[in-house]
């Protein structure tokens, strides 16, 4: 049928089918900025545009609805400025705000909060905060907490008022040590549009720094500050930079016929009825493809856990896992080959309850020979792991303390919930070269893992990663690559496989819910003599992260608190896990990678000890937590399955982190104070404010590798080229900062290339924390490389000029200002050192290359603060403010650093208190999608507030640490103690719920 519309102003005629959706029509128009989040009822909004002017999201609208209508797209709000003799009016005031204020990290949802945006300015130029949050609040974002965005939506609407709005890098707040922040933890006052106008609008975007100015950190140009991402100009206008923003000839849309039984046997499948439908390019079953075992984990050579996955396999572990892939030239014709294919199946005795696991008599889900063993699995235990460590004499601990306390605490599984599903592209190159295109953080193990399973050699396979959006470990994992990269083999054709929102919820990976024992010995004046933990994790149908996520959450979490006095010189620690199969969805990495399920437990374990003994309960943790200059406990034990060796950390600003967070949230004000923690005039309503204590890692020692090149362009500036990804933490920022540093040129300088496997150094890719760490000293290797080859040249080229003045050595030469500048005062540029290098004399390409690995994991540490109020008569909490002080070394870039803690601090907020997934008897799910499975809006968000308490890290050459990964560790157990502060409520498993505190509060 033939419709017309007018798309950004242009009247267009379009041929559309009758069951056409509108957005799978403008993504075929080319309209790249309308996104697809997989989900079927609208409830993520990435796809909305503005039709006659109001938000309407396109995944639930028929094209043939949109006829008569005007439909307004990223793609017409706003435009790069300058393109050559080509100029435009630049972008849109709000894309300009969303760029300056850093509220676009991965990018995916940014076109919608933005079209969203321009329809509330378009009729309310004068919003309060309250009617931002409301207006994007049907666009979820699972990158940011809500904050930048809100806050740039509001800078955006004051300069189109054209009031006066200082520059962002102007707002750093900035504190000397031993400085405290002033006031008592009332809210700092923010001017609110609506209110009388001020002689400026401030963006509050920026956290609050505290630093000790150590000559290195004055020194620094480029590093410490808020520069704008190097993509964020290009995700603003929605352009085609992810996976699934491709046109390609002959393009085969894929699907995979999912088993709708927990444990079984494929007794028969028959596909003839598939394969004879028109339209049907391939139908594959385990009868067509190779057997070959392997791991979906992307980690290192060798992987540390078993291989115990087939691409396809006569046998199912869990509802949702594979059974068939067809490849059609529709999407509605794959998924009427699904309906098609007759299986017969024999059901198999299911575990669902991990405490069955190890039972006599269980079912074994892995009975397979083929199953390759790695350190203590054992697939006739269904054991996918187990760790046993002792550190010091913990009986002896026992024997000695005047109190023991023992707990059992529990953690639901969770889902990552990236906006952008997991998305891949396969076809055979022009020189018959495998190319997979896929949403990945780990580019370099997908190309390693699917090597043996194609049965092609890792030289015939390029993978390429485009921008992703969001992975949070999701993405850790080789999902979905081999079921296109099959399908390609099998037709020759290019294949695109897009997972639906609900193969997201059935069939991806997700957090590995846990049953954790803790059992600690205390001595009455709060010494910690020993401490235990005891670890049943849930893998699911296979086993992979399962050892490495499970023994990061002792790791971590048990390494804090060591004990005082003798007990701190040598701590009693045993950290015991049995990691086992069960026939649910398998779980995997999910940022915080173990350490989140594991503070739970220790940090409301900590609390209910220092309230029984009656000591205060953050004297009571610093008491015994780890200091710098010790041996880290574990470091001696235990390193992700491969040898351990002693570490020693050398920076801890936990105390300061305390100290921080306390006067901001107004701490002493508030604990201990019974006419705060009542809400006048609302007796059914309570308050409490609580406090949690953590560490995190920063890459894993002796193993994790990152490398990286740079080249000096005619003009002088750079190519950077990087393998490691940016998964919208802002990592292809922040390494261009170290490069421009060393450079001594400006961030625009700086064109960064990063995560294809064909052009750019390896690296392994974006998780533990990392990125900044190890990669980036692989840049500065790099960057300083170049540097000496600029110096050589410059003082050669000052040298050659003469002019009476006397020899310049290298060494003394300073790169700074787009210079190389002599101790004399003079300089050449950069583009005429270029020119002279690559055109004039002697000539060479200037660049660098380096690697890096770490001897040393240097842990970040934090101290996360919540506000809560309960009602007593129905049990629901509210979350009212959340304050996070977190030591990450040096902040290489404050914004999108602090992005990273709001954003993370938003994900805990929902592992706190609404986050869970569920299975009935028969192991089916109950949450399939975001109607039922909550994450949170930016209308239901308290406030956050992020402190950065930097230390100088000696083992970094810019004195940083991780970032990414610990807002993730506090938030829940702090939440916790919160509701007991306010109620009294004592709950030992997450989220709470409504239902739980009542309850608790009905039994007491």
């Amino acid at each position: 049928m033939q419709i017309k519309l007018w798309v950004n102003g242009v009247e267009q005629e379009w041929h559309v089918t009758p069951n056409e959706t509108l957005l799978a029509a403008l993504r075929r128009h080319g309209y790249y900025g309308v996104k697809d989040g997989g989900c079927q009822h609208g409830e993520c909004g990435a796809c909305a545009v503005l039709l006659d002017g109001v938000p309407t999201n396109t995944c639930v609208m028929l094209a043939a609805q949109a006829d008569g209508h005007r439909i307004e797209t990223i793609e017409g709000m706003g435009k790069h400025p300058d393109l050559g003799w080509r100029k435009t009016e630049g972008l849109h005031p709000i894309q300009q705000a969303l760029v300056e204020s850093g509220a676009i990290q991965c990018g995916y949802c940014t076109p919608a909060i933005a079209l969203a945006a321009k329809s509330l300015l378009d009729r309310n130029p004068k919003p309060t905060e309250d009617e931002v949050r409301e207006a994007i609040s049907g666009v979820l974002c699972r990158c940011t907490g809500y904050l930048k965005p809100v806050q740039a939506i509001l800078r955006a609407a004051a300069i189109m008022r054209g009031e006066q709005v200082p520059p962002i890098e102007g707002e750093v707040e900035t504190l000397a040590f031993p400085t405290d922040w002033p006031g008592s933890g009332e809210d700092t006052p923010i001017a609110k549009s609506g209110s009388t106008p001020s002689p400026m609008v401030r963006t509050q975007v920026m956290p609050r720094i505290w630093t000790v100015m150590r000559p290195e950190r004055q020194a620094m140009q480029r590093v410490g500050k808020p520069e704008i991402k190097v993509d964020a100009v290009k995700l603003v206008q929605g352009k085609p930079a992810f996976a699934a923003d491709i046109e390609m000839r002959g393009m085969l849309i894929a699907k995979v016929l999912h088993s709708p039984v927990a444990h079984a046997r494929i007794k028969r499948i028959d596909v003839s009825k598939a394969r004879a439908l028109p339209g049907v390019a391939a139908v594959l079953t385990y009868k067509d493809i190779p057997r070959v075992p392997y791991s979906t984990a992307g980690q290192s050579d060798p992987i540390p856990g078993p291989l115990d996955t087939f691409s396809l396999d006569e046998k199912v572990r869990f509802v949702g896992d594979r059974v068939a892939f067809v490849a059609a030239e529709t999407e509605e014709i794959a998924e009427q080959a699904l309906k098609l294919i007759e299986v017969e199946y024999e059901p198999l005795p299911a575990i669902l309850d991990p405490a069955d696991a190890l039972k006599e008599g269980a079912p074994i889900i892995h009975d397979e020979p083929d199953y390759v063993n790695f350190a203590e699995s054992d697939p006739k235990r269904n054991l996918a792991a187990q760790i046993r460590i002792d550190i010091g004499d913990v009986e002896k601990g026992f024997q000695e303390a005047d109190r023991i306390y023992e707990a059992e605490y529990e953690v639901p599984k969770v889902q990552q919930s990236h906006i952008e599903p997991h998305v891949v592209v396969t076809y055979w190159d022009e020189d018959d070269r495998l190319v997979i295109r896929t949403s990945t953080q780990v580019p370099f193990h997908v190309r390693r893992i699917l090597a043996p399973v194609l049965g092609l050699p890792v030289k015939r396979i390029r993978v390429i990663k485009p921008r992703i959006g969001g992975g949070f470990g999701g993405k850790q994992e080789v999902l979905i690559e081999d079921v296109a990269a099959h399908l390609t083999i099998a037709t020759g054709r290019p294949v695109m496989y897009v997972y639906t929102r609900e193969e997201e919820f059935t069939a991806a990976r997700s957090r590995h819910p846990m049953r954790i024992r803790m059992k600690t010995g205390v001595k009455l004046d709060g010494t910690i003599t020993a401490n235990a933990m005891y670890v049943l994790s849930d893998t699911g149908a296979y086993g992979c992260h399962g050892l490495t996520v499970t023994g990061n959450t002792g790791h971590k979490a048990m390494a804090l608190y060591v004990g005082d006095g003798e007990y701190r010189k040598a701590p009693n620690i045993r950290f015991y896990a049995d990691v086992v199969y069960t026939n649910k969805p398998p779980s995997g990495a999910f940022r915080g990678y173990g350490v989140p399920q594991g503070f739970w437990a220790v940090e409301r374990h900590m609390e209910r000890i220092a309230r029984d003994l009656g000591l205060d309960p953050i004297a009571f943790r610093l008491k015994n937590a780890i200091r710098a200059g010790e041996l880290h406990p574990f470091s001696t034990a235990w390193s992700e399955g491969r040898e351990p060796r002693p570490e020693i950390i050398h920076t801890v600003g936990l105390e300061e982190c305390v100290a921080q967070g306390k006067a901001v949230i107004g701490w002493d004000q508030k604990f201990g104070n019974p006419e705060w923690h009542q809400v006048p005039g609302k007796p059914h309503l309570r308050r409490g404010i609580g406090v949690a204590m953590v560490m995190q890692g920063t890459a894993i020692p002796y193993l994790d590798m990152g490398g990286a090149s740079i080249k000096m362009n005619d003009d002088g500036s750079f190519n950077l080229m990087v393998g490691a990804t940016d998964l919208g933490t802002g990592s292809d920022t922040v390494l261009a900062q170290m490069a421009a540093e060393v450079l001594g040129v400006p961030l625009e300088d700086i064109i960064v290339y990063s995560s294809d496997t064909d052009f750019t150094p390896f690296d392994k890719g974006a998780y533990a924390s990392s990125t900044t760490y190890i990669s980036g000293a692989a840049v500065v290797k790099a960057a300083q490389q170049a540097a000496e080859r600029i110096r050589i040249r410059a003082a050669k080229m000052l040298n050659e000029q003469g002019n009476g003045h006397g020899t310049v050595k290298p060494e003394e030469i300073r790169l700074a200002d787009r210079k190389a500048i002599a101790p004399d005062g003079r300089f050449v540029t950069m583009e005429e050192i270029a020119l002279n290098s690559l055109h004039h004399a002697d000539q060479e390409q200037i660049m660098g290359i380096g690697s890096y690995v770490s001897p040393v994991a240097p842990p970040p540490f934090a101290a996360q603060f919540a506000e809560v109020t309960v009602d007593i008569e129905t049990g629901q909490v509210t979350v009212d403010r959340l304050v996070m002080a977190v030591d990450s070394g040096v902040i290489v870039n404050p914004i999108t650093a602090s992005g990273q803690i709001e954003g993370g601090m938003t994900q805990a907020l929902g592992y706190a208190v609404c986050e869970e997934l569920k299975y009935d008897e028969q192991g089916r799910p109950r949450e399939k999608d975001w109607l039922n499975y909550h994450i949170f809006r930016a209308n239901e968000m308290p406030k956050l507030e992020t402190i950065f308490v930097e230390t100088f890290e000696p083992s970094h050459p810019f004195g940083v640490k991780a970032v990414a990964e610990i807002p993730m560790d506090g938030v829940a157990p702090a939440v916790a103690n919160a509701v007991l502060d306010a109620c009294g409520a004592d709950i030992l498993d997450n989220p709470l719920t409504p239902e739980k505190v009542w309850r608790v509060l009905k039994q007491k």
